[in-house]
């Protein structure tokens, strides 16, 4: 990770466990303060424990990004105890697909995926924007997927292909690119940075533990690509391998 020596805060959505809890890790150990947002509160209060434990600066925030009084309380306990927040990384996701072809999956399922994985990084950057806009160098980081990209879904060579039916998940993430690229042209020529970040196909509960690298190994990717240098990238879709991926 390419940052400043001084210590951040970074409030990472839905980090109770999987990489989201993995970023929130990694990050710790580099110095930060990470904000771990989280809907259970036993979930949340427990992976705080765990890193806190680790001698890690780890604290839960009660946040479900599908509830925007919570998402509101959260930002109000950020400006009281930090009066800013240096970087939001909206990882919160779900998948309702698994199982079901596109022609299958009932539009209420596609419309919770929506909740959470569109519309919850919504409700959850605009309210947390103040915030970042109070910070010497304000970051935010979209966790997205290669499936969300048009080039992987478009190439029947690509090795994610056995994926490229998944209707909600895929496509939501094809908007969360969209709202990144948005997001990062509002925001053109002002401290705060919006990018695309990808953890790889890591095995995790959202695609049944089939990925290839490990929940940890995600979240390190992510970590690695939260920079807070003044050379950090903008409105870009940054890879786990390295460089960008196309939209």
């Amino acid at each position: 990770m390419a940052s400043t020596t001084d210590s951040k805060i970074i409030l990472i959505t839905g980090a109770n466990k999987g990489i989201g809890f993995a970023t929130a890790r990694h990050l710790g150990r580099a110095g930060h303060t990470v904000l771990l947002g989280a809907r259970d509160p036993h979930r949340g209060e427990t992976a705080a424990a765990t890193l806190v434990q680790d001698g890690l600066d780890a604290r839960y925030l009660h946040l479900d990004v599908t509830d925007p009084t919570t998402v509101d309380d959260a930002a109000l306990h950020i400006a009281d105890e930090f009066g800013h927040l240096d970087a939001l990384i909206n990882n919160a996701a779900i998948t309702g697909d698994r199982g079901r072809p596109p022609s299958g999956l009932p539009t209420g399922v596609l419309r919770e995926i929506y909740e959470t994985n569109v519309l919850g990084v919504v409700t959850t950057t605009n309210t947390m924007l103040p915030l970042l806009r109070r910070a010497a160098a304000g970051r935010i980081a979209n966790v997205s997927s290669g499936l969300g990209t048009i080039a992987i879904l478009a190439d029947p060579d690509s090795p994610l292909r056995d994926y490229a039916r998944l209707l909600g998940y895929n496509s939501s993430k094809a908007a969360l690119n969209a709202i990144t690229l948005v997001y990062a042209a509002e925001l053109t020529g002002t401290t705060i940075t919006v990018n695309a970040v990808s953890p790889g196909f890591c095995a995790t509960d959202l695609n049944n533990h089939t990925g290839v690298l490990t929940a940890d190994e995600g979240g390190a990717h992510i970590a690695h690509q939260i920079d807070f240098s003044p050379a950090s990238p903008h409105g870009v879709f940054l890879s786990d391998q390295g460089g960008t991926y196309p939209w």
